[in-house]
């Protein structure tokens, strides 16, 4: 299988500090690649070492099969967090700007949207419109592989759907995609997930595959209220899902114990954690390792 990005044990330090540590990962055409991870956790700084706007201290790089540097940029898209954009240009020279850099002689047209605000400057466009111009010129020379860092930050459910639509669309036609977000419902659109935690890779595969250990106790009784308090209170990791409390990773006995000491009556069951339930065992697996 053609292989897009490979990193082989890719490590970046910023002095004595690793922003990166040992990580791999390989980005295939027509698949999405999910990385995830809270702030902090080195996400960004991957990226930049992907693209050679960082060089790694240690491991190997390879961007179509070359060195980042010598990767063939035409093939490249690429939206930062900062998006890249000029804010004191217009959207439609924005679009001339990015088309003569790579060459292309006829854009397509644009979207609605950015069609009724085509003269005015990025910086006076709103957000959600500014996303979807970074979309737009990232896409503008038909790249084969988009990377994507944190697209859809800042902009409304219907705006991350609709750019959504579009890394599919890119993903379906051949291109290989590497985003990183911060929302679950996003990362469950992925076909694959890198989790990374303090700068290393500490959980991949599918959702699934990163799932499929986790377990969750799950509370159901009219007095929700004091069930959350009483598991609250025995300093049990509890979270509400309207009024039903979840407490991830913990075993159905033990939160029992917690609801009958303070006399709370429930029924407590077990079921799958959620990713993000899994997610946050997994973070706090990797800052206190060992049995806990």
């Amino acid at each position: 299988m053609t292989t897009l990005v490979h990193a082989d044990g890719v490590t970046k330090r910023f002095g004595a500090f690793a922003a990166v540590e040992d990580m791999s990962l390989d980005v295939h055409p027509g698949e999405i690649v999910g990385l995830l991870g809270s702030n902090g956790a080195g996400k960004t700084t991957l990226l930049r070492v992907l693209l050679g706007l960082e060089a790694a201290d240690v491991g190997h790089v390879e961007v179509f099969g070359d060195p980042p540097a010598d990767a063939d940029r035409h093939a490249l898209g690429y939206v930062p967090q900062g998006l890249g954009l000029s804010q004191a240009l217009s959207v439609r020279q924005n679009v001339d700007f990015v088309a003569a850099a790579f060459s292309v002689r006829h854009a397509p047209a644009l979207p609605t949207t950015l069609a009724a605000v085509a003269d005015q400057p990025v910086g006076r466009i709103g957000l959600g419109r500014q996303r979807q111009l970074a979309f737009y010129c990232a896409l503008l020379h038909s790249p084969r592989l988009l990377v994507l860092d944190e697209p859809t930050s800042g902009v409304d459910p219907l705006a991350r759907a609709r750019l959504w639509d579009t890394i599919h669309a890119q993903a379906e036609a051949g291109a290989g995609v590497l985003v990183t977000t911060h929302y679950m419902q996003e990362a469950e659109q992925c076909d694959r997930l890198v989790i990374m935690s303090r700068g290393r890779g500490v959980a991949r595969g599918a959702v699934g595959d990163i799932t499929a250990t986790s377990r969750t106790a799950v509370v159901h009784t009219e007095e929700w209220s004091a069930a959350f308090a009483a598991l609250d209170e025995a300093g049990l990791p509890v979270t509400l899902a309207g009024r039903t409390s979840r407490v991830a990773g913990t075993a159905p006995e033990r939160v029992r114990a917690a609801l009958d000491a303070d006399g709370v009556p429930a029924d407590v069951e077990e079921e799958a954690a959620t990713l993000e339930e899994t997610m946050v065992l997994i973070e706090q697996s990797s800052r206190h390792p060992g049995p806990r």
